[in-house]
Order: C-alpha cells, then sequence, then structure tokens
C-alpha cells in the first residue's frame, strides 16, 4: 500500500495513537491550533492554506476502542462508520472548507503531546482535477497529526485532507493518502 512520505515516517507515532491502552490527555477546557498547510508537487507549483484545529473535548477511552475495532475489522469504510456516529469533539478548517471532527487523541511525549484528529469525510481530494487522477473511492477520512510541545508550539505536523487507513501485520496504523504529495502542516502554535 502506498502511503504519503510524511505519514509513512509516523506510522509508529499514529500507532501509538490510535492503538495504545494509555489514556489520553486530560483537557479542563477548549483547545485551538493555528498552522499553515503547505503542499508542493513534483512539477514544483505550491501552495498553502491556512488551517485551524479546534478540539472540544477528546475521545474517550471506550470510544477509542470502538473506533479500533471498527477499523480492524472494517478497514476505512468501519472506521468511518464508526467515527461518523461519534459526537462532533470540535472542528477542522482549512481555508474557507470547515468539517466536524468526531475523533480526537492526545497522548503525553516528552513534555509535551501528540494529537491525532479525524474527520468522518474526506475534507479535498488534492490532485483530483489532474490527468490520470486515481479514484475517490475510500478515501474516506481525513487525518491531522501532530506535536506540541507544553507551550502548544510545533514545527510540523502531517494532514492527509482524504485517506485510507488499516492496520498492519504489526499493529501500526497504515495511511495512504488520496494525493501524490504529502501535505504538512508547518508553524503549529496553540491560540
Amino acid at each position: 500500500m502506498k502511503c504519503s512520505s510524511s505519514l509513512a515516517r509516523h506510522g509508529v507515532a499514529l500507532a501509538a495513537l490510535a492503538l495504545a491502552a494509555a489514556p489520553a490527555v486530560a483537557q479542563d477546557k477548549a483547545e485551538t491550533y493555528n498552522a499553515t498547510a503547505k503542499l508542493k508537487t513534483a512539477a514544483g507549483a505550491s501552495m498553502t492554506a491556512p488551517v485551524v484545529i479546534t478540539i472540544d473535548r477528546w475521545t474517550s477511552d471506550a470510544q477509542r476502542e470502538k473506533v479500533l475495532a471498527a477499523l480492524k475489522s472494517g478497514g476505512t469504510t468501519g472506521l468511518q462508520k464508526e467515527v461518523a456516529g461519534l459526537p462532533s469533539v470540535g472542528t477542522l478548517q482549512v481555508g474557507e472548507i470547515k468539517a466536524p471532527l468526531h475523533f480526537a487523541r492526545a497522548l503525553p511525549v516528552g513534555g509535551g503531546k501528540v494529537v491525532t484528529v479525524v474527520t468522518s469525510k474526506p475534507v479535498f481530494f488534492v490532485g483530483a482535477g489532474a490527468p490520470g487522477a486515481k479514484a475517490k473511492e475510500g478515501y474516506d477520512v481525513a487525518i491531522v497529526l501532530f506535536q506540541v510541545d507544553a507551550a502548544g508550539k510545533g514545527d510540523t505536523g502531517d494532514f492527509a485532507p482524504a485517506a485510507k487507513v488499516k492496520v498492519d501485520d504489526r499493529g501500526a496504523l497504515v495511511t495512504e493518502d488520496y494525493g501524490a504529495e504529502a501535505v504538512r502542516l508547518e508553524g503549529i502554535t496553540k491560540k
């Protein structure tokens, strides 16, 4: 399965977030993160868009277990259906496009935390209008993964605006991004 290069590098971190039995970070109030999504194509074209991630509450351990079971038994379709049935926990806004988040987890890492958020629908299909673009079927969710320090700042993160997801033989979460090039988040700051 083809993975975007940045998400593939974070497969182990994704697995830890999605599959770890450790409880998530506690949350006292809503958290909002601002970042810039950047994409550079193989042809040298580049695009940017502002990103705002608002997390009103974290997904519970019990909900995470249900999402994991749905992913293992039904792949992306199972994940999408289970996540869509969960209440909204926040929003993901990319430029003018705003989507509800139905999954948000944060795990403590080295004085900060790693955050994973998932929508129940793709946000957009990067390169869908290009000649020879692959079919859109099966790219049913959007996933964002980023790490921030204790002050809520992070250098980079990964964003798959339309993704397929599965669990591999080692228990790692494997994400296939619809786009040929990876979308990176840069300049992540907690508002």
